[in-house]
């Protein structure tokens, strides 16, 4: 298909899309007409995406609905917009939303699939147990009026509250609670009216009123599916309407075929009809909703900020003097100290030092931004020029840094892992239900028709994905705090799949499985003095760098000095100019000393270009190491990357199996390619870094792991962080990774049982759609209540 331009003063064609007139410069494509070429493009995405009966359902679809136009123009007050918006730097925002009705993996779908619709939309990230979405979007493109209407056009409304960014308590939404009760009121009431057609009493008063029970029965009947049932169909009508078949489609057809079937019954006077059926099935729907959130909130597996997650800061006190504290201890009005490569933690205000700020880790841009002394900075940066210090203005809990990192720019894309098959499964699973409703429908036309109405409605109820789609996520979210609680912290579930898979195991050596201890540091060449130990040290204190941190440490305490035009070769060293002399500190080849070939990894010290002396570091394997290393062999290719010399070849052929590969002297990029090339032989590789200099190697493995010894490597290249201390537990983390998918595909076998199950006995008129409805709330609370004692009983064996 082409695209053509009319240049036509006198065109008053409306757009396919949106509806606006179009101007002269009509765009013509598909043999339809665009105003523009973002309407084009819209109509472009829903054809490939097989969703362009959105057209089908309404004139102009892309047109905001006259119901809320203008319902949202405050969103254009900028002062409103900025109390909603949590991060924007002039070209990204990002924004939190509540949305009370998400409730299915459908309403997943659609939501996590808004840039398909609104090209301004960069990423969307829903939290299905707190029913919320983190939307990034850019600025010049759309606004954050433009997406509030789209989610509301597509029946997703977003909950705003201009009190929720002051944190004020939420306003508790009970409306569930009140259509619980009014569909239970009408259920019990027309249950008791019901009896005499039950029984098929025949006495005088009875027979004589019963018209008027029946047509009470009715009245009882229509607030239910009116109010009561109202999400159910809403949702459904939005769903068709813009091509999507949700859930919610064949639930709402099983009410409308019992609630117009009984209308029929009893205007004609033919039957009771099926109002006790109708109201029943709601009641029970509604009530098996209430109880799938409590299961849910109590099995909530969002990893708790105070208790999780190793992100230490340093924080400098009011003697200049430094301490590391865990994020959660920030406070309003503290000074931090913020290394190159270091992500902010907190919003602040510069104080001191040169800020080139990388956000691609909150917007996914990769442009950095500069900052000086009294801008504001945003929580989720990344400092790339040098340290600075920053006051804190806002604290920012640690749920919001894990979101961050969880977010789908940085995820590593994998066509075969488990939330694909399910939504793959889920896509298709509501148009095969329709046409089996269908079919046993005509099939028992024919042979009843009495049962064929109840028959339709109990297919169209008792089937329902979310069983399959919620076993995944619950299983792996367990999963997630569970390794949370043993200090091996993973950015997402997509992680633990991925560990499961791997064949080959690749260690960097420095910092990663030797340890940061200061004690086994020596020093040799000229004594330091006093200003040589403030020149070294205020150089370190800028880099994060294990080996910088660990001298920075054994280092007395003295002055500190600003450093002007730092900077850090990765692999080789860090430069800078301090009190106007040029500092060098690295390897021999960084300062151009001449190499020796000794048997520890070592730190050279070149001042205004004289080589003063060199720091030792004498290796200390980490406890566990050869016994994890051991059990590896069995199953697994191992590999160790080192950017050092070949000093430490004879300990480390005493730790590793025979087989295992040793490379020394590799830089970042060689160990990059390295990872590369074991990848290109079908290899699954599993990296541990440390976060800084193995950052690209890291991002390129399957799975990168970040070793943590109490510094900051929140980083968007690594897929997990490991507490150093728990560097003993490997194997068992990695055994578990791979319980947890035997136990998800067994839950994919019992929903798959249950959903066959009670399809067979529906479709044989077995099952009444109140039963239906029971079952189905319940078949989602048994798969999610299995998978999470299951996983929890696997845990305990594995890890004691």
């Amino acid at each position: 298909m082409s695209t053509i331009i009319l240049n036509n003063p006198m065109s008053k064609e409306t757009c396919y899309h949106c509806g606006i007139e179009c101007n002269s410069n009509t765009v013509v494509f598909d043999n339809k007409p665009f105003c523009c070429n973002g309407c084009k493009t819209v109509y472009e995405i829903l054809n490939q995406n097989e969703l362009s009966c959105y057209y089908d359902f309404d004139q102009a679809p892309g047109t905001i609905p006259l119901e809320i136009q203008g319902k949202y123009d405050y969103l254009d007050n900028e002062d409103i917009a900025n109390k909603l918006i949590e991060f924007d730097d002039g070209n990204v925002s990002v924004v939190n939303f509540y949305i009370p009705k998400i409730h299915c993996s459908s309403c997943i779908w659609v939501l996590e699939n808004l840039d398909r619709l609104d090209k301004g939309v960069r990423t969307t990230l829903v939290n299905f147990p707190k029913k919320e979405i983190r939307v990034t979007f850019k600025n010049k493109e759309t606004s954050l009026k433009k997406i509030v209407e789209l989610m509301t056009s597509i029946g997703y409304e977003p909950f705003i509250s201009l009190e929720d960014s002051e944190g004020k308590r939420k306003k508790i939404d009970r409306t569930l609670i009140y259509q619980v009760a009014l569909a239970g009121f009408a259920f019990g009431n027309i249950m008791m009216l019901s009896f005499p057609e039950y029984f098929e009493l025949d006495e005088f008063w009875l027979n004589k009123y019963k018209g008027f029970f029946r047509y009470l029965m009715f009245a009882f009947s229509i607030p239910v599916v009116v109010y009561s049932a109202k999400d159910y169909l809403i949702s459904a009508y939005k769903g068709v309407k813009h091509g999507i078949l949700n859930i919610d489609v064949p639930i709402s057809l099983g009410i409308l075929v019992l609630f117009t079937r009984s209308i029929y019954e009893i205007f004609s006077d033919t039957g009771s009809g099926y109002f006790d059926s109708l109201t029943g099935l709601i009641f029970f729907l509604l009530l098996g909703k209430v109880f799938q959130q409590r299961t849910y909130n109590f099995l909530s597996f969002e990893r708790d900020y105070k208790s999780y997650f190793p992100i230490a800061i340093t924080k400098i006190n009011k003697d200049t003097s430094h301490h590391i504290i865990p994020v959660h201890e920030i406070e309003e009005g503290d000074r931090l100290l913020i290394r190159n490569q270091e992500i902010i933690p907190v919003d602040g205000i510069m104080i001191n030092g040169n800020a080139l700020l990388d956000y691609s880790f909150v917007t996914g841009e990769s442009m950095p931004v500069t900052k000086k002394s009294g801008d504001k900075v945003f929580a989720g940066g990344k400092q790339t020029d040098g340290a600075i210090e920053i006051e804190v203005l806002q604290t920012v809990t640690q749920s919001y840094l894990t979101q961050l990192w969880s977010n789908d720019i940085f995820s590593k894309n994998d066509s075969d892992n488990i939330k694909n098959i399910t939504d793959s499964i889920s896509k298709y699973f509501t148009i095969a239900i329709l046409f089996i409703a269908i079919s046993a429908g005509i099939y028992w036309l024919f042979e009843d028709k009495a049962k064929a109405f109840q028959v339709v409605s109990a297919v169209l109820i008792i089937a329902c994905p979310c069983a399959l789609a919620l076993s995944a996520p619950f299983a792996l979210g367990n999963m997630l705090r569970i390794f949370g609680k043993n200090k091996f912290y993973l950015k997402n579930t997509n992680v633990i799949e991925s560990i499961a898979k791997i064949n080959t195991l690749v260690f960097d050596k420095t910092g990663t499985i030797t340890t940061n201890n200061s004690s086994n540091i020596s020093f040799e060449g000229d004594k330091l003095n006093d200003l040589e130990i403030n020149l070294i040290k205020s150089l370190l204190r800028s880099s994060n760098h294990p080996l910088s941190r660990m001298l920075f440490d054994f280092l007395p305490e003295g002055k500190k000095w600003d450093v002007d035009g730092f900077k850090e070769v990765l692999g080789k060293g860090i430069r800078g100019i301090v009190q106007n002399k040029e500092i060098q500190l690295g390897s021999a080849s960084f300062v151009g000393a001449i190499s020796e070939n000794i048997l520890h990894t070592y730190i050279y010290i070149k001042i205004d270009k004289k080589i003063i002396g060199k720091f030792i570091f004498n290796n200390e394997y980490r406890e566990g190491l050869k016994d994890s290393l051991q059990s590896f062999s069995k199953n697994y290719d191992i590999a160790i990357l080192s950017g050092d010399n070949e000093g430490e070849k004879e300990n480390l052929k005493q730790l590793l199996p025979n087989d295992s590969q040793l490379l020394f002297n590799q830089k970042p990029g060689d160990k990059l390619l390295y990872i590369k090339s074991l990848q290109d032989k079908e290899h699954k590789v599993m990296m541990f870094g440390d976060g800084l200099n193995d950052a690209g190697a890291l991002a390129q493995s399957n799975v990168g792991i970040a070793i943590s010894e109490n510094i900051n490597v929140f980083s968007p290249a690594c897929d997990g962080i490991l507490d150093a201390e728990e560097f003993k537990n490997l194997p068992n983390f990695i055994q578990l990774s791979k319980k947890a998918m035997l136990v998800i595909k067994f839950s994919f076998g019992l929903s798959f049982l249950y959903n066959i199950v009670g399809m067979y006995f529906a479709i044989s008129g077995s099952l009444s759609p109140i039963v239906a409805a029971i079952l189905m709330p319940l078949s989602s609370i048994s798969v999610v209540i299995f998978v999470t004692i299951s996983t929890n009983f696997i845990s305990k064996k594995i890890l004691h």
